[in-house]
């Protein structure tokens, strides 16, 4: 009766094992960071032709999969595989949101990961990657020309950006409450855009980024009412911006909003104007990496009269807020470009861990009851089979460190009148030429890591 208990339990954890999608011995014996280390290193020193070679089929499947090809490919400028990546990536995560009914597969995942470890769940990307999930397929359009394509994936990041803040909406009120009674006073970008003065807390949750390529794009587009409200929206996330503050000063100028403008003004001085020989440059800089998630592990020794002493291993991911290296400056045409931050992505990444943490502890204790249960239930008191079982916990327990890990730390942004003309960028060891038309606005987009950088530009016409 004994053996056939034991196994009974060992073929319900086979049963499980097998209905887990990301079962693999990575998954099991291993975790994300750790597998993509090599990956993460080539990003993190610009060799985006190594990272490209360093990509991996099937370990987090095919959301966070293919989320790592289109970013890695967008850098390495293979722009068809890194369209096509990212749009796996989509469909994989409409797939995963249509499913109104768990599945038999699903459950099976969910028992499995709770009897071994979070890594065999089904990815669910947090709302920040979402967004830029949108925001590369959208400038992965742009780079083709397909202005409207591009904003089909603005609008999508918006939807992604208003349900992320509407989840958080008693959050941010209290930030913002805190604020107010510090004494410190209210963000013009907040008041005007209707949203929270948050602080810090706002940036963790919405991206500048994205809200200021929306703008640009829908200004560009001739939307001047859709383009105000993201620059509004930029605004509020990131005050002190001198290329929000000049697309938020121009656009409520074009669309005559004097009220709005009174405020602006008084804040930020007039309106920058283009003369007939004057064009505009406006550079979205990337730089660096986002900070990977490490694992934290720790041993515990449970003990009971019937089976004697068993260790149980605890594994968490965390950040280890590592200072980032500052990236040197960049010229434009010999002079210094203002660049301020736009978007901290390692904020994001830290304000999702920290929202998921109390979920994962609780997993975490589940866990360790259900490999107790399942331990007791197989080994019977055999001191052999408590010592396979001891050791088939601590290598198969594994922190959870799942993200998009190939994404830029921090992404800084610009807006430059130059005379009209051919532009000369340097960026490091690296020249890059491109033109500016008469009363034009060239936007360049540029992705730096390490001593290396990749750069396109686009005319957008008049603005």
């Amino acid at each position: 009766m004994a053996t056939h208990s034991r196994y009974v339990s060992l073929g319900l954890v086979s049963l499980l094992l097998s209905g887990c999608a990301n079962f693999s011995a990575g998954n099991l014996f291993s975790h994300y960071s750790a597998q993509n280390k090599d990956l993460y290193q080539a990003v993190q020193l610009g060799d985006y032709a190594q990272a490209s070679d360093e990509l991996d089929d099937g370990i987090a499947g095919p959301i966070l999969d293919n989320m790592e090809y289109g970013r890695v490919y967008f850098l390495d400028q293979q722009y068809p595989q890194s369209l096509a990546s990212l749009d796996k990536a989509d469909q994989a995560v409409k797939e995963q949101q249509e499913q109104a009914v768990i599945s038999l597969s699903q459950s099976a995942t969910s028992l499995g990961s709770l009897a071994i470890n979070d890594n065999l769940n089904t990815y669910t990307p947090p709302d920040y990657e979402l967004g830029f999930l949108h925001l590369y397929l959208g400038l992965n359009y742009l780079k083709q020309g397909k202005l409207e394509d591009a904003l089909v994936e603005m609008r999508r990041a918006n939807a992604v950006q208003k349900s992320a803040r509407e989840r958080r909406e008693q959050e941010l009120q209290r930030a913002q409450d805190k604020m107010k009674s510090q004494g410190i006073s209210p963000n013009i970008g907040a008041v005007l855009a209707r949203y929270p003065d948050a602080g810090n807390t706002l940036k963790a949750v919405q991206n500048g980024y994205l809200f200021l390529l929306s703008a640009i794009l829908y200004e560009a587009d001739g939307s001047l009412n859709d383009a105000y409200v993201d620059y509004r929206r930029a605004l509020a996330v990131a005050p002190n911006n001198p290329a929000v503050i000049d697309g938020t000063l121009r656009v409520a100028k074009e669309l005559g909003m004097q009220q709005d403008l009174v405020m602006l003004k008084k804040q930020y001085g007039q309106p920058k104007s283009l003369s007939k020989s004057q064009g505009r440059v406006i550079i979205l800089d990337e730089q660096g990496v986002v900070e990977p998630l490490s694992g934290w592990k720790l041993s515990l020794p449970l003990f009971d009269r019937s089976s004697g002493t068993s260790l149980y291993s605890i594994a968490l991911p965390y950040y280890r807020h590592q200072t980032d290296r500052e990236s040197e400056s960049i010229t434009l045409n010999q002079v210094t470009v203002s660049n301020r931050l736009l978007a901290d992505v390692n904020t994001m990444a830290s304000q999702d861990l920290s929202e998921r943490l109390p979920t994962i502890i609780v997993r975490q204790v589940l866990r360790v009851v259900a490999k107790d249960v399942l331990r007791r239930s197989t080994t019977q008191g055999n001191d052999l089979g408590n010592l396979v079982f001891n050791v088939w916990n601590a290598l198969t327990e594994q922190p959870d460190t799942r993200s998009w890990l190939t994404l830029p730390a921090r992404v800084d942004a610009s807006s430059t009148v130059v005379d009209a003309g051919e532009q000369t960028l340097q960026v490091g060891a690296k020249t890059y030429t491109f033109k500016v038309t008469p009363q034009g606005t060239t936007l360049v987009w540029l992705s730096r890591q390490g001593a290396n950088s990749t750069l396109w530009y686009k005319e957008l016409g008049r603005l």
